[in-house]
């Protein structure tokens, strides 16, 4: 059977041995193919993160449908397939517009920004064993790596806000900021309770101990891990700013929050980037507590690509995204802001010093 490892490895192998054989040092020869491979694996991680965008676009129009009793897109294609692809040409065709008295640069840098940063966030995502783009990166930080990638998505909603020269945009990039910020904070403390129990910043190892008997190794299913597992999904619709928490971009308060003048090609960016952010988040809750890669069968199941398990996994909590969107109202600021520090951040402490007990008393944690 085929395999993403397997198929990466054969490229790997493929190319050392043609390098080495045309008479480059072997040394040189490892480091090109390291970095051929690495390339590859960008274009794998941009390919699925555009087609990912694509097909959740028009999946959440679907579920919307379907909650509100009502068919979605049905018009173009068969049941409405070919209607996403439609708005994409339609943006790539439309006239970029700058508002006057922007700031050019800022306004052109924020969605390519926000674009590349979700792009840079999949390096450290472990796709099966031992497949994951960044692997040096992964080795020894990986979760530092995503938080501080992770953290400069508020840089790039910032220079969109700031330089449209609207006033609608800068409240929307100025809640986003704050939002981004201080969910981070119970994040971190999810996280760090993740790292007690793996002893490992390498989301590849933190897979690897939720490998040993399939359902029953999951973190999910350790009850000291409970907490940060519902602290971080939490902190995950504000960091993604899906409703409740999608106050950055507020229709009904700020006409589009910190897109509203932006037009064509660069919107494209930030609503692309912002739906592979759902599936990027996605994938991390599948890899810190829902064993990643790994089947639910254990080892036994031979039959299954790691990577399709992944897939399902982050599959099933996309849907319970875009569910908690048009189920749940959107929050005041004032709410959001109060629930994240006096509940939150509190919960976060409580769950690790929970997690840190366990650690230290139970030998099997």
């Amino acid at each position: 059977m085929i395999t993403l490892r397997s198929l990466f490895n054969s490229i790997r192998e493929w190319t050392e041995g043609l390098l080495t054989g045309w008479g480059m040092p072997a040394d040189w020869a490892f480091l090109t193919t390291e970095i051929l491979v690495w390339v590859v694996g960008v274009v794998f991680a941009i390919a699925v993160m555009m087609i990912a965008a694509l097909v959740l676009v028009y999946l959440e129009r679907k579920v919307a449908g379907y909650i509100q009793a009502r068919l979605g897109p049905m018009r173009v294609g068969p049941i409405g397939l070919f209607q996403t692809p439609m708005d994409a040409i339609k943006l790539l065709v439309k006239e970029d517009i700058v508002p006057e008295g922007a700031d050019k640069i800022l306004h052109t840098l924020g969605p390519v920004l926000f674009f590349a940063v979700s792009l840079m966030a999949w390096l450290v995502i472990p796709w099966d064993k031992d497949v994951v783009i960044g692997r040096i990166v992964d080795q020894n930080i990986g979760l530092l790596y995503l938080l501080g990638v992770s953290g400069i998505t508020v840089i790039a909603i910032l220079m969109g806000g700031w330089g449209s020269n609207n006033k609608w945009s800068l409240i929307g990039a100025v809640r986003a900021g704050a939002q981004m910020l201080s969910y981070e904070i119970p994040m971190l403390l999810a996280l760090l309770c993740v790292v007690l129990v793996n002893e490992s910043l390498a989301l590849a190892d933190i897979v690897q101990g939720q490998s040993g008997h399939g359902l029953l190794s999951w973190n999910i299913l350790k009850p000291w891990l409970w907490l940060p597992a519902l602290l971080f999904i939490i902190a995950m619709f504000a960091e993604v700013a899906r409703q409740p928490f999608d106050l950055p971009e507020a229709e009904s308060e700020l006409v589009g929050g910190y897109h509203t003048e932006y037009t064509g090609m660069k919107f494209a960016l930030f609503f692309l980037g912002e739906y592979a952010n759902i599936l990027l988040m996605s994938m991390v809750v599948s890899v810190l507590f829902l064993g990643g890669w790994t089947s639910p069968f254990g080892p036994a199941d031979t039959f299954i690509p790691g990577i399709i398990w992944l897939f399902a996994k982050a599959g099933l909590l996309v849907f319970f995204v875009l569910w908690v969107r048009w189920t749940l109202p959107r929050l005041r600021p004032d709410q959001m802001m109060t629930f994240s520090w006096k509940f939150m951040v509190p919960a976060g402490f409580l769950a690790l010093a929970i997690t840190a007990g366990a650690v230290a008393l139970l030998p099997f944690a």
